[in-house]
């Protein structure tokens, strides 16, 4: 038996299906997790020893590859001044300094400890600020395990969305509404019939927990009109694509300026940290100046915030995001080529340092075409690239990360490994 198979028993023991977060499980994909022992650069090795090519980067944060020199030294001098201090700190306000000059439209923020924090917290100023209760927020898209947005879509178009967990009271979520992704036609409905009940609208413009899904111009542009039209706040949840996509967020690439904006991962370097800013006119709600409370012991901690904010600085440095965005289309123009190649249903997307691959003939664009994708061939893929050296995502419905640390050699292995798990799939033309 191996390790990672006499860990994963000793874990079910004292913790829920023996992982922390549900994902790790391997249950989407069927298998034993791999418990990671160290990390350096694109590569980890898990409790055998065996070496992986690493494409989840811890869910993002590892956009300068792993254990990053001059990261490690931040955290190590940071760490020897003490752990925290539950008082202010200078490197507290050097973060939000960084943070709202790389993101014009932040110009205040709050630092918290992770995205659901993050996103909660902003629903609760949305809701605050406007003295409003109704919220829209998509299907597929996740903005954390807050009660308000464990939500499924009702049963009809203009319906409010049913818990989608346990322990949610249908009280929780009868003020959310769930519209389809990158529809604006039900968007035109929702506000003509709610919009002046309507607190916020919360979104992923880059949507990575359906896969990778792009927002279009015209749905994000529909969206911040109507926002404007009727007095209700815009969020962009950009817990996974902020920073990760290009140096201001998404909201740079596609020109659309938020109201607030939730962030975390990249910020944190691969440590706990997270924030939610946005227009000072807002932001003036939240407590100790207005009646929106949010507070946090460990917020802005000066360890997490030492490795965030020296990953911030590195990420800053020139033809950064040319090489990410270089490599993570060379990885995914090799996916969809070896598809054609192979007469397979199978293609791949990018944008920035993020990609998804799909077993289905195009792109997806909302949650419903990527529920039709045939995620048995993704299954057999993941474990045939995962006995290869390779760790994907253990799941169909999520992103996937390059770091600047994936060389064109490691992103050409680990397309030869692709070749010979799609041989299997399916025949060459």
């Amino acid at each position: 038996m191996s390790k990672n198979d006499t860990l994963f028993q000793r874990a079910q023991i004292t913790t829920p299906g023996g992982v922390n977060s549900p994902v790790r499980a391997f249950r989407s994909v069927g298998g034993t997790p791999r418990f990671i022992q160290r990390a350096e650069g694109a590569h980890f090795w898990d409790a055998d020893d065996k070496q992986y090519i690493d494409y989840i980067g811890s869910w993002g944060p590892a956009i300068l590859g792993h254990a990053h020199p001059t990261v490690i030294k931040a955290v190590q001098e940071a760490a020897a001044l003490g752990l925290s201090f539950g008082a202010p700190t200078e490197g507290e306000i050097m973060m939000a300094e960084e943070i709202c000059k790389l993101v014009p439209s932040i110009e205040q923020v709050r630092l918290v400890s992770s995205g659901t924090e993050a996103t909660m917290s902003a629903l609760r100023l949305a809701r605050g600020a406007t003295k409003r209760d109704k919220i829209i927020k998509f299907e597929g898209c996740y903005h954390g395990h807050a009660d308000s947005l464990l939500v499924k879509a009702g049963s009809g178009l203009l319906t409010f969305g049913n818990p989608t967990s346990a322990g949610v009271p249908e009280d929780f979520t009868k003020h959310t509404l769930v519209l389809d992704y990158n529809n604006c036609e039900q968007l035109e409905a929702a506000f003509k019939e709610f919009g002046d009940q309507i607190a916020c609208v919360i979104v992923e413009p880059v949507a990575g927990n359906m896969n990778l899904i792009k927002a279009t111009d015209a749905f994000l542009q529909t969206m911040r009109r109507l926002c404007d039209e009727s007095g209700s706040i815009l969020i962009f949840d950009e817990v996974m694509c902020g920073f990760r996509v290009a140096l201001g967020g998404a909201q740079s690439l596609y020109g659309i300026t938020p109201d607030l904006t939730a962030l975390g991962k990249v910020i944190g370097g691969g440590l706990p940290v997270a924030a939610f800013g946005g227009r000072a006119s807002i932001m003036k709600h939240l407590a100790p100046l207005g009646g929106v409370y949010q507070a946090g012991t460990l917020s802005g901690n000066p360890v997490a915030v030492a490795a965030g904010l020296t990953t911030l600085k590195l990420i800053q440095a020139p033809g950064f995001y040319d090489e990410l965005s270089r490599s993570t289309k060379r990885l995914s123009d090799g996916f969809t080529a070896l598809g054609k190649k192979y007469d397979i249903s199978f293609c791949a997307d990018a944008i920035g340092g993020m990609f998804g691959i799909y077993f289905s003939k195009e792109i997806p664009s909302s949650y419903s075409q990527m529920m039709q994708s045939d995620t048995a061939s993704f299954n057999q893929f993941f474990h045939l690239m995962l006995d290869q050296g390779v760790y994907l995502a253990p799941s169909a419905f999520e992103a996937g990360f390059v770091s600047i640390a994936h060389s064109d050699s490691i992103i050409d292995r680990t397309l030869a490994y692709a070749e010979n798990a799609l041989k299997s799939l399916g025949k060459p033309k």
